[in-house]
């Protein structure tokens, strides 16, 4: 008999069963779909060798007017600017004491130190800068007090406690000399307070289950009792950052990286700048700062009230981020969507911005003078199911809802999704606002990382290919993104072991010099023949095209699966390692249906698959 051609469809479709999904691919993990075939993700390495503290939240890039490339990157605990292989902390300072409101105290034998200050409004895990202070006597010396530490815990409202390491974080133990206090020069300068690494049940907003109860029904919302969220946008060189429900903070470019980023509301000529809000978006072309959920001014002080007003929009004068009194003589304003109880996000879109609340999409448009901004409501009963789940392509905008995919291009339209269920019925919607979308346009791809039902932590992702309509899944631990753009390839914020790094992506084909773990893609099942009588395989023809790095030496395992009846279980029958050189594999499998798996473990393997032939002959009907 000829040769049996068996070629799939694009795309994973795990809508229905595996034999309803004949024709196409079934399952799969790091591979993606390309040009029609399915083939290896591209590898990646770290993007430096430089940790950061706290996980990585939100990734925004630009170029300053001398050509320098800067990275904002936002992290639970920190605001970095990157320039280079240097993290350069510029974390809002909450509070700075006078000099002598600080003294230290150690325990003989023992790193940790107390440290008294007076009403000090620290959480532990927050972060404290020391300067001006002496040496307690003994091995705690001015070099170990004199720089960040991070709070280890809470004695009391005027007392905390850290733990003593030297400047490169080794620990230092305090010996029967360590009876000072530090004297009376200590300064102490600290942070603005960090937020959660996971969402909490009764912190923040939504508090409860999808549709349980109202936004923020049970709790006061600020920036340290919900998870840490970053919003930022460059307004020329300089960066607007925002940790979601806190402050609104500036980084000037010309001030340099040694600088710290400050309060809107401290810069020159500053007036009634939002003290609170939950994003901020620099608008396209006419240059409003927007931030949304701002704190509304007050009727009766003509002050910014302090409290986030979850559905109002508040926009700055055009071309100055400073000035937000609204007058004849400006274009500051606001707006308040009407449909909703909060505003989950925003995306910045060709002549508009797209804003979703908990119940509807809204688009705000600048009309210009007297009105500034018309605000309209495009479609209510979508959303967004986190902050950061929109996603801007050539195609549109892609969002992810709470109950399925949509894009945006004029009209809103939902996407048609071959793995749907096995995203939706198994994710933890406790940690949507972990959720967070990204593009790779080298491969016209968008995608979502997600919580799967039972992980804490991001764990899964979900691909779109707009170009091509298929779909791709698979288990990958990210928590932040960006495209390549200024940079050369994306890069991704993730661990390795217990260490936060930047990761540059679609390098090489490894995991960082390690094989990649668990690569596969396991086709529907498929009749052998007629699907009517059993069938006996004796030979597989592969086409596979080897494009990794591993030279000849780069092998994939193929692995043939049969079953007689859909309702049986798979059966392997044979698993099979080839290279570029193999021509043929032989077999001996025997049934009606079968499915066919391709998985590789090996370092330096790249690989796209082409139309696999299988030798087939009859062999009766029982």
């Amino acid at each position: 008999m000829p040769l049996q051609p068996v070629q799939f469809k694009p795309g994973i479709n795990k809508e229905s069963t595996s034999y309803a999904a004949e024709g196409g691919w079934f399952d799969g993990n790091l591979v993606r779909f390309n040009k029609g075939y399915a083939e290896k993700i591209g590898g990646w390495q770290k993007y430096n060798l430089v940790s950061y503290e706290g996980t990585g939240r939100k990734l925004h890039n630009w170029v300053n007017l001398v050509g320098t490339k800067l990275l904002g990157f936002g992290t639970r605990f920190k605001l970095y600017i990157q320039e280079g292989a240097t993290y350069n902390d510029v974390t809002p300072l909450r509070s700075t004491t006078a000099a002598g409101d600080v003294t230290f105290a150690a325990t003989n034998g023992s790193s940790t130190l107390t440290i008294t200050d007076a009403s000090h409004g620290a959480a532990a895990s927050d972060f404290v800068t020391f300067s001006g202070a002496a040496s307690l006597g003994g091995l705690i010396t001015a070099e170990v007090l004199n720089h960040n530490y991070q709070i280890a815990s809470i004695v009391s409202a005027n007392a905390y406690t850290i733990l003593a390491t030297d400047a490169s974080g080794t620990s230092v133990t305090a010996n029967s000399s360590d009876t000072g206090n530090g004297g009376g020069s200590i300064v102490g300068k600290y942070e603005i307070q960090v937020g959660l690494d996971v969402f909490v049940s009764g912190t923040g907003w939504g508090a409860n289950p999808w549709g349980d109860a109202t936004w923020g029904s049970t709790t006061s919302l600020g920036e340290n009792n919900q998870l840490r969220l970053w919003s930022m946008d460059n307004f020329g060189e300089d960066l607007i950052a925002n940790p979601r429900a806190g402050n609104i903070y500036y980084w000037d470019n010309t001030d340099g990286l040694s600088t710290r980023a400050v309060p809107l509301s401290s810069l020159s000529g500053a007036n009634l700048t939002p003290t609170k809000g939950l994003q901020v978006i620099v608008s396209d072309v006419d240059r409003h700062v927007l931030v949304l959920g701002a704190d509304p001014i007050s009727n009766t002080t003509g002050l910014r009230t302090g409290s986030i007003d979850p559905l109002l929009i508040a926009f700055s004068d055009q071309e100055n981020a400073a000035e937000w009194e609204p007058k004849s003589t400006n274009t500051a304003g606001s707006l308040r969507c009407s449909a909703g109880s909060e505003i989950v996000g925003g995306m910045r879109a060709r002549q508009e911005t797209l804003i979703w609340t908990d119940v509807a999409l809204y688009s705000l448009q600048f009309i210009g003078t007297p009105f500034t901004f018309g605000l309209n409501l495009i479609n209510e009963g979508v959303t967004l199911i986190g902050p950061n789940c929109a996603v801007n392509t050539p195609a549109g905008i892609f969002w992810m809802d709470r109950k399925g995919f949509y894009v945006y291009s004029g009209t809103v339209k939902n996407i048609k999704c071959t793995v749907q269920s096995y995203v939706y019925d198994d994710f933890n919607q406790s940690q949507a606002y972990q959720f967070f979308g990204f593009i790779n346009k080298r491969f016209n791809e968008v995608g979502w990382f997600y919580c799967s039902s039972s992980a804490l932590v991001i764990d899964r992702y979900v691909t779109y290919n707009y170009m091509e309509d298929s779909w791709a899944i698979g288990q990958m631990s990210r928590t932040a993104w960006l495209d390549e753009g200024i940079g050369i390839n994306p890069i991704a914020a993730g661990k390795y072991s217990s260490t936060p790094y930047l990761y540059s992506h679609e390098v090489g084909n490894d995991d960082d010099g390690s094989p990649m773990e668990s690569v596969y893609i396991q086709s529907g099942d498929f009749d052998i023949g007629n699907g009517e009588d059993f069938q006996f395989i004796r030979r597989m023809i592969p086409d596979i095209d080897f494009n990794g790095t591993g030279g000849s030496s780069q092998a994939i395992d193929a692995v043939l699966k049969v079953r007689n009846y859909p309702g049986d279980s798979l059966a392997t029958e044979q698993t099979t390692s080839f290279t570029g050189s193999t021509t043929k594999i032989d077999m001996r499998a025997r049934g009606r249906q079968a499915a066919l798996r391709y998985q590789s473990s090996g370092e330096g393997v790249g690989f796209k698959l082409g139309q696999t032939r299988l030798d087939v002959q009859p062999n009766g009907k029982r």
